[in-house]
């Protein structure tokens, strides 16, 4: 059955697409929530009259992620967690979580579902985390779990030494 979504309807398309879906999906799901509307050709000459609109607020929409995008991307966050031997946690760290601590962070308001699709951080350290802001446009977040960026820079340092001391070793044994 074809229809007009009303507004985006993620993995089919956006505000004023014509799409082929399910008879059943559209009758209980679409029609009823207010997302589509028949692709009936009255319908269809009153999407052609809106479609300038339609195009406007697109392109808002674009220009408002793009701008979401410059202001996280490449940022990081701190999520406290308990943290077990080897650096596992008591539990995970969720998407809400990352959300929550973008927006006290950074000021940034993130939908929960738009983060990391669903993949829960079960370690500590330094996470790269991609955030979804709108169709194709994506920013990637640094999460650090259970360590404060200080402390990863120490790490870093301190693996660095290590490396070179057993470099220096070895050396010294050849």
């Amino acid at each position: 059955m074809k229809v007009i979504l009303l507004g985006e309807l993620r993995g089919k398309g956006g505000e004023g697409d014509i799409v082929d879906v399910a008879q059943g999906f559209a009758e209980n799901y679409l029609f009823p929530n207010k997302i589509a509307q028949p692709a009936t050709p009255g319908n269809i000459k009153q999407l052609e009259e809106r479609r300038h609109n339609i195009e406007k607020r697109e392109a808002d929409r674009i220009a408002a992620a793009e701008a979401t995008k410059a202001a996280l991307d490449g940022k990081s966050v701190t999520v406290d967690a308990k943290i077990g031997e080897e650096g596992q946690l008591f539990g995970s760290v969720t998407p809400a979580q990352i959300a929550d601590a973008i927006k006290a962070q950074l000021g940034i308001e993130v939908d929960r579902k738009r983060v990391g699709r669903g993949n829960n951080l079960k370690t500590s350290g330094k996470h790269a985390v991609e955030v979804n802001l709108y169709r194709e446009i994506t920013a990637v977040v640094n999460v650090l779990v259970g360590v404060t960026e200080e402390e990863t820079v120490e790490e870093v340092a301190e693996v660095e030494e290590a490396v070179e001391a057993e470099a220096e070793t070895t050396e010294a044994t050849e």
